[in-house]
């Protein structure tokens, strides 16, 4: 869950505070005041690319810092700074961080739905993948991604070994090169993630051996030290352990709290002794940390990545030579990687397939549910298995999403039938399908683009019933939605000085009225329409209490 949002200096937003709620949290405002920046202040903070046009004109830097709190109820803070040269740096409870790294946070707290990710719904090579996730088939799919990409190394290996006398020693040029680049720097797995430990350290060294020498004398070497004065205290305890047993067990752990104590005194003074705080030595570490990243750059993305492409062009090198591998030995070795890719492959390509009619009849309800009754949903497979020539990390299948909106009209590719508000609520039913194992917060970019009136209602009480079992947060433009939300913030824009400030606040009662009512009928706000604000919000808090009644009473 989002917890918390700070924002400075990114785009026109020159500083924001928001605390966010549990439940529904609704975002509105003027076109153009910022909104979709706050979302996009979180895509930063979980690996979106940054630029120096992101950083607001005339400062060095923007910051973004949010504190999330995980499955566990464990609090992470996640920091990101974009300089106005456009580099970029990640902080994950104060230690620095890959993109990567953000990347796996995302997929573990967060799940983004803006307007492009409805138009990649379009894209038939997107809709495997959502039928993977229905059927918690990821484990699977991530399997058969690896054995292919074995297979796929296997064949360009023996393609290789194929080459003609030129076109082999133009190769074995190449792969010298890139060999004595990788074993000159010698990397060693996880030797990146050991020096930006040791980097963060020697960059407190200071404040370490400063810390570490003031604990061990308050522990050990003052006069007044603990250790020196717990004999006293532990003559106390046990005169109180001979008046009253419930102090025995105190007195019992008097050697194991004394032994701790003295192990955390020596380890603070061989700690503090151990730290080498010359700059020479973070120099080091900062450079070869900086070859490291070459190559990462060149041959990555991670160091392991470099490290296996070592081991694969040593074999290359060995197979063109004649020293390795001979072809007899790599068709071999081919044929089994082969069986291992359509054993895994077939028996995905088997899951899906019982999967899909599920599936397609769990989005009709849903779809009914968000004003599209009547729709036929169905999952479309290629005749048969792919041919070897079209086998990919996906596998031996291809599939795409086959639509009807309307009855008696055919089923088509999703692509080819949908109006854009038809797309969002497809959107909204796919991503909400598998509800159980989404994460903890959902955010959403204008998913009423295209709808209104009576679908946009829906489309609202839907996402007032996801805010009951998530953390959902909803940019939007409609007041039949803001109405629905727990708790509703107004993004506004306004001119300070010669500059344009974005700010941020929490509306209370009168405020959503207010707001609502300008979302309906623009700046005039009359009683009228105030009138029809608070119907509106009592209508949408009436229809939670009753489905809450109902769920009770079922």
């Amino acid at each position: 869950m989002l917890r918390f949002l700070r924002i400075r200096n990114l785009a026109v937003i020159e500083a924001v505070e928001v605390e966010f709620e549990p439940g529904f949290n609704v975002l509105t405002g003027e076109t153009g005041a910022g909104k979709s920046i706050l979302v996009e202040a979180v895509g930063l903070l979980l690996g979106a690319r940054a630029s120096a046009d992101l950083v607001r004109t005339g400062e060095a830097q923007a910051t973004i810092e949010a504190i999330f709190e995980d499955s566990a109820g464990r609090e992470l803070i996640v920091r990101r700074e974009i300089s106005s040269q456009g580099r970029s740096r990640s902080f994950i409870d104060g230690a620095l961080a890959t993109a990567s790294a953000l990347r796996d946070l995302s997929a573990r707290l967060v799940e983004l739905h803006g307007q492009h990710e409805h138009q990649a719904l379009l894209e038939p090579l997107t809709h495997l993948p959502l039928l993977d996730d229905y059927a918690n088939l990821g484990e699977l799919a991530a399997v058969v991604g690896g054995t292919w990409t074995k297979l796929r190394s296997l064949r360009d290996e023996l393609e290789r070994s194929r080459m003609d006398d030129r076109e082999k020693n133009a190769r074995l040029d190449l792969i010298g090169f890139q060999l004595a680049e990788i074993e000159k720097a010698a990397p060693k797995p996880g030797e990146d993630e050991e020096l930006t430990a040791t980097k963060q350290v020697l960059g407190s060294a200071e404040r370490i051996q400063r810390l570490c020498q003031e604990s061990y004398s308050a522990l050990y070497d003052r006069d007044d030290a603990v250790l020196a004065g717990l004999g006293g205290v532990w003559k106390r305890v046990g005169e109180l352990a001979a008046i009253d047993p419930q102090f025995a067990p105190y007195v019992e752990s008097r050697d194991t709290i004394k032994s701790q104590l003295e192990d955390l005194a020596f380890f603070l003074r061989s700690y503090a002794d151990g730290v080498d705080a010359s700059p020479g030595r973070l120099q080091e570490v900062e450079d070869r940390l900086a070859l490291l990243e070459r190559l990462k750059r060149k041959y990555g993305p991670t160091l392991s990545d470099v490290i296996e492409r070592r081991t694969a062009l040593t074999r290359e090198r060995n197979l063109l030579t004649g020293a390795g591998e001979r072809a007899e030995d790599l068709v071999k070795a081919l044929d089994a990687a082969t069986a291992e890719f359509l054993g895994k492959a077939r028996e995905l390509s088997r899951k899906r397939r019982e999967a899909a009619t599920r599936f397609a009849r769990e989005m009709e309800e849903l779809l009914g549910e968000l004003a599209m009754a009547r729709t036929r949903f169905e999952v479309r497979f290629s005749d048969g298995e792919l041919p070897d020539s079209a086998w990919s990390e996906r596998g031996v299948d291809n599939a795409e999403f086959f639509v009807s909106p309307n009855p008696g009209e055919d089923l088509r590719p999703l692509a080819r039938i949908v109006s854009g508000g038809e797309l969002s609520r497809v959107m909204l039913a796919l991503k909400t399908l598998g509800d159980g194992h989404l994460p903890k917060t959902l955010i959403f970019d204008e998913v009423d683009a295209g709808i209104g009136g009576r679908v946009a209602d829906v489309v609202g009480m839907r996402l007032q019933e996801l805010g009951r079992r998530f953390q959902v947060l909803c940019i939007t433009h409609l007041p039949q939605i803001a109405a629905r939300g727990d708790v509703q913030f107004l993004i506004e824009k306004s001119i300070r000085g010669s500059r344009t400030v974005t700010k941020v606040d929490r509306l209370d009662a009168g405020g959503r009225v207010d707001e609502i009512g300008r979302m309906i009928a623009g700046a005039s706000l009359s009683d009228p329409v105030r009138a029809s604000a608070r119907e509106l919000l009592a209508a949408a808090q009436s229809a939670k209490g009753e489905r809450r009644k109902r769920k009770s009473a079922n």
